[in-house]
């Protein structure tokens, strides 16, 4: 399997596309909406994402004005099915475009609006909720487990570079580890979604800061197993949580999907041009995220984000998963990942080949396959079910 390659030798706009689809975009929408880019999209990576912006904005106030009608005629669930499109469809959007651009706030704080509308009337399994930060918040989203008597299991699940907590939420695991007994905090930590944007919270490369914040507040919840909170990191998340689990050994257990060992090592093959990026304007990009005048403050500030020496500390199961053609993050860094879990009483390396599909950097080909085996392994490590709960009424 590979990317769907809507924009031939594009991989940036590619996996953008890849991802709308993956999280719940329909075809046809997809199909009016890059149809009119292709020229846009052979001009490079950075030049056409004005024009991406517009026609998936388009689309998405379509599918706004959709929903309202429905919404007048009480047919909620409808109305709250739209409105989640037209929410992917923003975030999508917005992710594409540099820091500072034109309609970039605007549409960010429009997807938002559209993303908390649709929950609410259509009942979604996604209570929002605000972990206090240095004076601050982490906004988050809180999956419920099916089917659970007493305190519930948790998995705190993190963002990569350039995700947010609704693409977290529409990745599936959330509602997947529900079905498995599970519930999940979809986190915006510094650097990512509302944190970033919002409440100016720029990334660090000391993840515990905001991880133990997070399992402290998790801890506290009356509803919540404090013994059995484990933690799961998707893209660079697959740096933040063994880095959070090294330093902080109250964690239950640990998975990421897609290994990021050394992350400071990958952005100078970023200024050779080896491997692909995320994102359009990528330097402008990583420079927000981490609060940087430039450049070189940012490589000061990334300098820390490597692995090595740490892993060791880890004492709980760790699942390490990574695409077979990765064009992101070398399958290497799995391997180094792996075998420096030299402690953990139950390590295991999950590489996606073409047998199944995932290949690609978090399975953006075909995200089913890790989506279940990561669930299915946090939950045998959780105490949850691999066949599913009964709701209990």
């Amino acid at each position: 399997m590979a990317l769907f390659q809507y924009f031939p030798g594009n991989y940036v706009w590619n996996l953008a596309v890849n991802m709308a689809l993956e999280s719940g975009g329909q075809i046809g929408e997809i199909e009016d909406m890059c149809g009119p880019l292709r020229e846009a999209a052979a001009r490079g990576v950075d030049a056409g994402t004005a024009e991406f912006l517009a026609q998936w904005v388009k689309m998405a106030d379509k599918l706004l004005g959709l929903a309202a009608e429905d919404e007048a005629l009480h047919r909620l669930l409808s109305a709250s099915r739209k409105l989640q499109r037209a929410a992917l469809y923003l975030f999508v959007a917005e992710r594409m475009q540099g820091h500072g651009h034109p309609g970039r706030a605007a549409t960010f704080a429009s997807a938002q609006h559209a993303f908390r509308h649709a929950v609410l009337i259509g009942r979604e399994n996604a209570e929002r909720v605000e972990i206090p930060y240095e004076g601050k918040i982490l906004p988050a989203l809180l999956t419920r487990a099916e089917g659970v008597r007493g305190p519930m299991p948790c998995v705190l699940y993190v963002n990569g570079l350039d995700s947010c907590k609704e693409l977290l939420y529409w990745s599936w695991l959330p509602r997947e580890l529900a079905r498995r007994g599970i519930a999940t905090l979809s986190v915006d930590q510094p650097g990512t979604g509302e944190a970033l944007r919002l409440h100016d919270l720029p990334a660090t490369h000391a993840s515990e800061e905001w991880a133990s914040v997070c399992y402290d507040w998790l801890a506290a919840r009356t509803d919540i197993d404090a013994t059995r909170i484990g933690m799961a990191g998707i893209s660079l998340g697959g740096y933040f949580t063994p880095r959070a689990l090294a330093c902080d050994p109250r964690f239950a257990c640990g998975a990421v999907w897609g290994a990021n060992h050394d992350w400071h090592e990958v952005q100078h093959k970023r200024l050779l041009r080896e491997g692909e990026n995320p994102v359009p304007h990528y330097w402008n990009h990583v420079q927000w995220v981490f609060g940087a005048k430039n450049r070189d403050e940012f490589f000061k500030l990334a300098a820390g984000m490597c692995l090595d020496g740490i892993l060791d500390r880890i004492r709980v199961p760790f699942l390490v998963t990574h695409g077979a053609r990765d064009r992101q993050i070398s399958i290497d860094y799995a391997h180094k990942t792996h075998a420096q879990l030299i402690n953990s009483p139950r390590r295991e390396l999950k590489i996606f080949t073409e047998r199944e599909g995932g290949v690609e950097h978090v399975g953006a080909d075909n995200m089913s396959f890790a989506r279940d085996y990561i669930a299915d392994w946090l939950a045998e490590a959780l105490g949850g079910s691999t066949s599913g709960y009964r709701s209990i009424v």
